[in-house]
C-alpha cells in the first residue's frame, strides 16, 4: 500500500487562492493514477480531480471545472492540486489517493490508497 500525506491546505477567504500538495511513498510513484476527493460536513466523499499515470490527461468534476488544475511531479512523487477563486461551498477535507492498478477512474472505490486528508476552510 501506498503512503500518502498531504499538506497545504488552510483558512483562505473567498476568491482567493490556495494550492495542497501530496507526497507518496515508494518508487513507483509514476505508474500510479492519483486523485483529489473531498468531503464536507455531513455529505458523502466526493470526486474533485484525478490525473492519469502516463500521458497526464486530466479530469475534473464539474463544480472545479476551470477554477481547480491537478498536475504531478514524479520527480518528487508528488501530485498537486491547485486551487483558484475559491468558494465557501469548497470549504471541506481533502484527500489524496492513488490508484495501483491500470486505469484512472471518478470513483472512490477505483482508488486502493489514501491519505489522511487536510482541512480547507474558505471563509470571509
Amino acid at each position: 500500500q501506498v503512503q500518502l500525506v498531504e499538506s497545504g491546505g488552510g483558512l483562505v477567504q473567498p476568491g482567493n487562492s490556495l494550492r495542497l500538495s501530496c507526497v507518496a511513498s515508494g518508487r513507483a510513484f509514476s505508474s500510479y493514477a492519483m486523485g483529489w476527493f473531498r468531503q464536507a460536513p455531513g455529505k458523502e466523499r466526493e470526486f474533485v480531480a484525478s490525473i492519469s499515470r502516463s500521458v497526464y490527461s486530466t479530469y475534473y468534476a464539474e463544480p472545479v471545472e476551470g477554477r481547480f488544475t491537478i498536475s504531478r511531479d514524479n520527480a518528487k512523487n508528488t501530485v498537486f492540486l491547485q486551487m483558484s477563486s475559491l468558494k465557501p461551498e469548497d470549504t471541506a477535507v481533502y484527500y489524496c489517493a492513488a490508484r495501483t492498478t491500470i486505469g484512472v477512474g471518478r470513483a472512490a472505490s477505483d482508488f486502493d490508497s489514501w491519505g489522511q486528508g487536510t482541512q480547507v476552510t474558505v471563509s470571509s
